[in-house]
This record gives structure tokens, sequence and C-alpha cells, in this order.
């Protein structure tokens, strides 16, 4: 069996030299620094603080800036440079305007950005940096990067190559180029640890960005799953994205970005709902029709709660009964009792709601129901950025020893691992659990399975966005009813899962680390979701050193808890480090007063030894490129293999 491996092998590698010259190629980059990894999490739409982190790679280039020319260049130029990487059309454009010899600023800054690209790029192979280099400047590039300026016979040729690109009109074009390959190459690897969507109004221009990104990873957050989900049809997650995008008065995503048609639920929330003064959205402005979007937000408020009572009543293994709230209610006297204790109602006009049978959509809510389910299953943009979480998406990932996930690892007061029963009888736990809910999440997507499994598969999707024992979710239960419809400050709070008591402690860290195969004395765990309110003290490093929370805070609603704009998280050759982040202002007061986002830095785990490639996944799989070409070679002195020219 190995011979014929090797065989296979001989037809890229036909003789010794050419395998040879491969294992020398791959021994040298094994010996390589490894590359930044990039950490963001919880974006939730907020286009462009994460563009401007993804700019500023939470401070990478800026250090490299301030290394390379702290004793030549003043802060307000190297701000400037900053900016101009950044933001290169925008800044050139300003800088145009006032700028007297625009020929001798683009020499100089030229010069300025080779050098800042010469360090970054000195951690790569030359065939790496190729694929940071346009076509349109790859021979330029190569030439300058590589180019010897000790040498003085060197020296005029890559001046006049600098010369030539300026005469020919290409100075700005070029530093356009050379600003994306040095933020190409300031990040190996960007993993995005759950929540893209919801609260914010881009979540597809992030999605976009990261279609076009180089090298990028996703942790599914809830808000993730529950538009996946709305995008495979489940009804339930299509009503509550719907209730998220009204209560943030954020429909401009739904509608203009993936087609998706609000005139049906507008019209039926119109001629069934007048009373709606709890459900005015948040953050509405007086040029807005309030009382159509609080109309629809009611509308879909009820028509999501018959929706999900059904999934938990054809889903027993969910153990949500206790969600079951419309029956609760008694409808003639306005009352609710949750818990052995009874509530009057905030609000209790139902119209659409049958006493006797309250789950059951009326025709109305049917016609709504059926019309936006097609609308999110054809929209094909959609679809396309559902696809692409799922091609790059996954609920957990374990890469260079670290493992990455949005919420939690479900567990019980006791320390164990919460247990979930599958319909078929099957108790999965931990590393199981998580394994059983990406699968089941694909099969939402993908199908290959009977119309039950497929239903099923769907109605999990919705589990996974508010489940008791989601991993993702992470919270005893969403009182969304509660917060609608009962005064009770007791009824609204969502109790954290037990992860969150104990993810500060070695016990939980090192339990995790079993049961996922990690070396604790190296490893780290890595999620978000829960912001870290820095302004009372809060540590996002817990379990001395070994568990990080690296929720950005990049959504503004969270700012004030928290007290900052949240934490990202670098891994290089180094070590780790967090960086704490100041609010975005905005792009246009980035360009021109060259402001930033990039904080203050926690360096809490230094390397002893740089790190190389070898240590990594990727040294691994080259160790065993490596063996194998070794393997083949031998084959090749031995004779079992013919050597070819």
């Amino acid at each position: 069996m190995e011979l014929k491996y090797l065989k296979i092998l001989a037809e890229q590698f036909p003789n010794i030299q050419m395998a040879s010259n491969k294992i020398v190629s791959l021994e040298a980059l094994a010996s390589l620094p490894k590359g930044t990894e990039h950490f963001l999490s919880d974006l939730h739409g907020e286009e462009g603080a994460f563009n401007h982190i993804m700019n500023n790679c939470s401070g990478v280039i800026k250090e490299k800036i301030e290394l390379v020319h702290s004793r030549s260049m003043t802060s307000c130029d190297r701000a400037t440079l900053a900016t101009l990487i950044y933001y290169p059309r925008l800044k050139l454009k300003e800088i145009a305007e006032t700028m007297p010899d625009m020929k001798e600023w683009y020499k100089v800054t030229i010069y300025q950005l080779i050098e800042v690209c010469r360090v970054i790029a000195s951690k790569y192979s030359r065939e790496h940096l190729r694929k940071a280099f346009t076509k349109e400047f790859a021979w330029t590039f190569d030439e300058l990067i590589y180019a010897d300026h000790s040498g003085m016979n060197r020296e005029p040729y890559f001046e006049k190559i600098i010369d030539t690109v300026i005469e020919l009109n290409q100075g700005e074009s070029f530093i356009s180029n050379i600003s994306i390959a040095i933020k190409f190459l300031a990040v190996d690897t960007l993993h995005i640890v759950g929540d893209i969507y919801d609260r914010g109004a881009h979540p597809d221009k992030i999605i976009e960005l990261l279609m076009n990104h180089h090298s990028c990873d996703i942790q599914w957050g809830n808000h993730d799953i529950v538009w996946m989900g709305a995008c495979v049809g489940s009804l339930p997650c299509i009503a509550n994205v719907l209730n998220l995008s009204l209560t943030y008065n954020n429909t401009e995503v739904l509608e203009m970005s993936y087609g998706i048609s609000l005139r049906a639920l507008s019209h039926f929330a119109k001629e069934n709902y007048k009373d709606v003064s709890r459900f005015i959205p948040k953050g509405h402005s007086e040029n807005e029709n309030e009382l159509e979007l609080a109309q629809m937000r009611k509308a879909i408020a009820v028509i999501m709660f018959k929706l999900e009572g059904a999934v938990i009543m054809r889903n027993p293994c969910f153990e949500m009964n206790e969600r079951l709230l419309l029956q609760k209610i008694d409808y003639e006297k306005g009352t609710i009792t949750i818990e052995g204790e009874t509530y009057d109602l905030l609000d209790s006009d139902f119209p659409t709601i049958d006493k006797n049978d309250p789950y059951k959509l009326t025709d109305g809510e049917n016609e709504v129901v059926t019309k936006l389910q097609k609308s999110f299953r054809q929209s094909e943009k959609l679809y396309s950025h559902v696809r692409f979480l799922y091609e790059r998406g996954s609920i957990y990932l374990v890469t260079n020893n670290n493992l990455l996930y949005h919420g939690c690892i479900p567990m019980e007061r006791s320390g164990d691992f919460m247990q979930f029963h599958t319909p078929e009888n099957e108790v999965v736990s931990g590393k199981t659990f998580m394994d059983y809910c990406d699968k089941t999440a694909r099969r939402a997507f993908y199908g290959g399975c009977g119309i039950e499994e497929q239903q099923y598969a769907k109605d999990f999707m919705w589990y996974l966005w508010c489940g008791a024992k989601s991993p993702l979710f992470g919270r005893g239960k969403m009182t969304t009813f509660e917060r609608f419809f009962v005064n009770s400050s007791k009824l609204i709070e969502e109790q954290k899962n037990a992860y969150y008591l104990m993810y500060n402690n070695d016990f939980t860290f090192e339990k995790i680390a079993r049961e996922f195969g990690l070396c604790k004395e190296t490893s780290h765990i890595i999620n978000g979701h829960v912001p870290v309110k820095s302004i009372e003290g809060e540590s996002p490093i817990k379990a001395g050193g070994r568990l990080i929370v690296i929720d950005g805070g990049f959504c503004k609603a969270y700012h004030e808890t928290t007290g900052i704009a949240g934490y990202t998280l670098i891994y290089n050759s180094y070590g780790m480090r967090l960086s704490a982040h100041t609010a975005f202002v905005s792009k246009e007061e980035a360009v021109k007063n060259n402001a930033d986002i990039y904080g203050t830095v926690n360096v809490f785990e230094s390397a002893k030894e740089r790190i190389t490639v070898a240590n990594t996944d990727k040294g691994k799989i080259i160790a065993e490129q490596i063996n194998d070409l070794k393997k083949l070679n031998k084959a090749y002195l031995k004779g079992d293999i013919k050597q070819r020219s």
C-alpha cells in the first residue's frame, strides 16, 4: 500500500533531485517564524469598526511602522503613514489636495512603505509573498522587496524602478497595491469567533469582506446560526431574525441587501394590531414610521411564540415545555401564571390567538409566514453568504493547540458536561455533543436525509439559537416573552450556564482540554459571546491565562456596560497579546485626523523561544510531507521505483 502511494507521489517528483529540492524547501519553510493569527468576535454588523480593525490588524501595522521608522519619522508622520496603509485611496485623495509636489512625495512614501513591507515579509517564503502581490506590480514588488540596499551597484537600479513607476503616473496605484500587500502579510490567518449578524446595520458587508480574505475561519455564534436557520427555511428562525431586525430598527439589511419583502407582514400587522406601545423599536427617529414598525414587531413576536411552541411540542428531546407560555395566559383576566406565580400582563391585546388552541396560526398568519419563508429561501445573496458560513465555519475549531468556540461547553453545576438526549436515544455531552451540533446544523443545509430528519435538523437550528443546553446560547432560557409582557425583573433574568461560573478555574480548563485532546500546559481556549465588563474591573483572561474571552465589543449598545469597545487577540511567533480598543467613530474621521482605535495592549504570554512553523499544525503537515519524500528517495535508491527525467 505504501509503495502504491509512493508511486503516486513520484508523478509529482519523478527523480531524487526534484524530491530533494522539495525537502530542502519544506525544511526551510518549517524553520520560519509562525504566521500571525488574528482573533475577533461578536462583530454584530458593525462593518465600519470591523473594517478598521482588519486594516490596522489590531495594532500590528502601527507596531511595524514604529519598529522601522521611530527614529526617521515624527509621530505625526508615522500616524499618517499608518492611515495611508489602512485607507490608501481615501488618504491619497486628501494628501493630493494640499501636497505641492506629489512626485517627490510619492518617492519618499514608496521608500517608507517598502521598508515596512520588507520587515513584515521577512517571516515568509518568497513563494508566499508572491500571493500578496497583485499581477499588476508582481515583478516590481519582487525586485524592490528583495533588493540589496547596502550594495552601491544595486542602488541605482532600485531607484530607477521607483522613478519609472512615478513617471508613468503609477505612484497612486503602486501605493494602494503595496498597502494591500502589507495588510495581507501582517495577518496569516483570521479567526472569527462568532456573531457576525444582528444589531449593527451591515453584517452582509462583513461577510463580503470575509469572502475576499485570503485565509479565515469562522466559529458560528448564536446570532449567525439563527440567520443560517432562516436561510434553510426554519420558520421560528425566520421569525426571530425579523423580531431582532425590527427591535433594532434595522430592516435595511433584510429588504435592501437580501431582498426580503416585509410587505405582507406590514399589511397584516396594520389590520390586526392597534395597541403596540410596548413594541416601539430601539433607536427609532422621528422621521420614521414608528407605528408601522411597532405593529410589525408585535405581529411577528406573536407569530414567533406560536412557531416556537410548535417546535417545542414536536421535539420532546429539547426539554423546553416550560417555555410553552401562551397556554399559561388567562386571556379573560389578562394575567399569566409562571413558576407558580400570577402576573398581570403589560399588554393583553391578542386578536390572533385562539385561547383553546393558542399555537395555531390564523389564515392570515399562515399567509405571512409562507411568503416570508419563500422570500428567505429564494434570496440568492443570503444563500451565498450562508453557504460561505458553512464552508468556512464550524461549531468549534482546534488549531495550533488552541480550542476556539463562540459560547461555551455546556456544564452542570457539579462540573460535569451537560447531557443531551437525541431523538435516537443517544446521550451526547462535551466534545461528542459539539460534534453532534455541527453535524446536525450541516444536515439542515445540505440535506442527505429523510423528511423527518431534515425537519428535525431545521428545528435544531432554532434550538442552537436559544436552547438551554445549546453551546452557542449558554443560558437557561431566552426571556423575550417576559420582556414584552411581564413587569418582573426576576422573570427576565437569563441565567448563564454553569460554565460561566467555573471558567475561571483551572479545573474547568483542564477538563475541557482533556476532552478535546489538548496539552493543558500549552493550549488555550478562546471564546466570545459574553461582553467583558472592564469598567467593573473584569479581566478577559481567565484560568491563569489559559482561557481568553474576546468579545470584541463592536456592538455600540454594549459600550456603556463594558467601558471599552472590546478586545481582540493576536498570536504570533513571540506569544499572545490582547488589544483593548477604543470606540470607532467613522472612516472619515480616521482618514481626516489619522484617528485609530488601537488601545492598550496586554502581552500576557511570551514564548521562551520564538515559535516557528515547525511548531504549528502546518508544521506537522510539512513534517509528514518531508517524511514521505525521504521514503520516496529511498525507493528510488533501492530501485523499487524508476526515476524519470
